[in-house]
């Protein structure tokens, strides 16, 4: 059995940024297995046009190590793309231009294994784990590592309603591009959702389905289709001392804040909204409104086959205000609802879990074990409930897998900076001492 320091599972964007930090820390044995032949960032919804939320800086070495060779500005002197790049003036790059540049980074990692499936972490010994992964061929290896780091990332989440009816014409966005031809040439389309990808989705659709009297409908649970807050102080909130001051709160304020932070991390760019209303204003020029509707507050509670002649589904919603139910029938759904963690390789009683049964994640983001103590299990990504709205976000994932790699260490391999916004958090600032409140029951 082969001995390593660090098993990364899954490489996502974040599991190969850590992966490009480890590489010059020559003390570490690292390998990093993912199931998919290739990187692959979001397939489904490379649509022409897209671009990353956040800026170039946030690759996946360049906010812990600017110097790094698998910095997004090395990729594209590679490439020789840099003047190209100078001349383009855009802080925010193509969606497909980083998938690339991925790949690019890959691809020079010896310590990247894809194809390759990791089926179970176990405990072995005090400090060490055995992991099981299986090849595209079926053979089966084993490891045995000092540290796990999961980077396993989430999966569509399909509402129950819809389950039993995915295929061709019932599908998530995660799969758009796949089911593209479809859509696009279909007599009426839904999208449920109001986040960037429903709005992409309604995008594309709008610029290639109207002239061809395309019917659609864009319907979301939420209250309206509102725009992701990306003001200079509301980012603030995607910093190291955020992460701090939110983790050192009791869980069940986590939640509480958390439920009221959607738009910190959700809802459409300003760019896509204009971009809809846009094709909306200059469909109407010479004609009469599109067959085109979409309304905020409409929760999907049904799905059946169509009783009407020529449509595929009868869809019943409820208005969540008005409550009041109504139905409308459609070709092809497209559910743009989001996605949900994906589980852990792990048997059920490894690791700590919280009163709504999430894992508990140290400041460090290492899991802690069943009787508490911090483990040499690590997450990226699967600690949104207890370090905050940017545990997704492209940003902060340099500064998280800093973190990783000096807590694997034991050393400050990287520096982790205390200081990075203007803006305080909580009391700790303050110069004179800071006294609990009473509040009435």
């Amino acid at each position: 059995m082969r001995e390593l320091d660090v098993v990364g599972v899954g490489l996502g964007p974040f599991n190969l940024g850590l992966a490009a930090l480890l590489d010059p820390v020559t003390d570490v044995r690292a390998a990093f297995f993912e199931a998919a032949p290739g990187f692959a960032w979001h397939p489904g919804l490379m649509l022409p046009g897209t671009t990353l939320q956040v800026p170039f800086l946030a690759d996946l070495v360049s906010l812990a190590d600017p110097t790094s060779r698998y910095s997004f500005l090395n990729y594209l002197h590679d490439r020789g793309r840099l003047y190209r790049f100078y001349f383009y003036e855009r802080f925010h790059v193509p969606r497909r231009e980083y998938d690339a540049y991925a790949r690019w980074v890959a691809e020079q990692l010896a310590s990247c294994r894809f194809g390759r499936r990791v089926e179970s972490v176990v405990p072995a010994g005090p400090r060490g784990w055995t992991v099981t992964v299986r090849d595209a061929a079926g053979d089966a290896a084993s490891y045995r590592a000092r540290h796990v780091v999961f980077g396993v990332g989430s999966r569509p989440y399909v509402p129950e309603v819809a389950a039993g009816h995915l295929g061709d014409n019932v599908f998530h966005s995660a799969h758009y591009l796949s089911h593209r031809e479809k859509a696009v040439t279909a007599d009426a389309v839904t999208v449920v959702g109001a986040g960037q990808s429903a709005g992409e989705i309604v995008a594309d659709l709008l610029e290639t389905g109207l002239d061809d009297g395309m019917a659609l409908d864009w319907f979301t649970r939420a209250r309206g289709f509102l725009p992701m807050e990306y003001s200079k102080l509301g980012l603030e909130h995607f910093t190291p001392e955020y992460i701090a001051h939110f983790h050192h709160l009791a869980p069940q304020v986590r939640d509480e804040i958390r439920a009221g932070q959607d738009l910190l991390y959700k809802g459409l760019s300003a760019e896509t909204s204009g971009r809809i209303f846009d094709l909306l204003y200059e469909a109407t020029i010479d004609r009469p409104d599109p067959p085109v509707a979409y309304a905020g507050g409409c929760e999907l509670v049904g799905m059946e086959p169509s009783p009407r002649p020529g449509r595929r589904w009868r869809l019943t919603w409820r208005h969540r205000d008005e409550r009041r139910t109504f139905h409308r029938d459609t070709d092809v759904v497209v559910l743009a609802t989001g996605h949900v963690p994906a589980p852990l390789p792990l048997p059920d009683d490894v690791v700590a879990l919280d009163h709504a049964g999430r894992p508990d994640v140290t400041l460090d983001y290492r899991l802690r074990r069943a009787d508490g103590t911090p483990s040499t299990l690590f997450v990226q990504n699967a600690e949104l409930h207890t370090h905050g709205v940017g545990a997704p976000d492209l940003g902060l994932g340099a500064h998280r897998n800093s973190v990783i790699v000096n807590a694997i260490t034991g050393r400050d391999a990287y520096a982790v900076q205390d200081r990075t916004v203007y803006q305080r958090f909580g009391t700790a600032f303050s110069t004179e001492s800071a006294q609990p409140v009473e509040e009435p029951a």
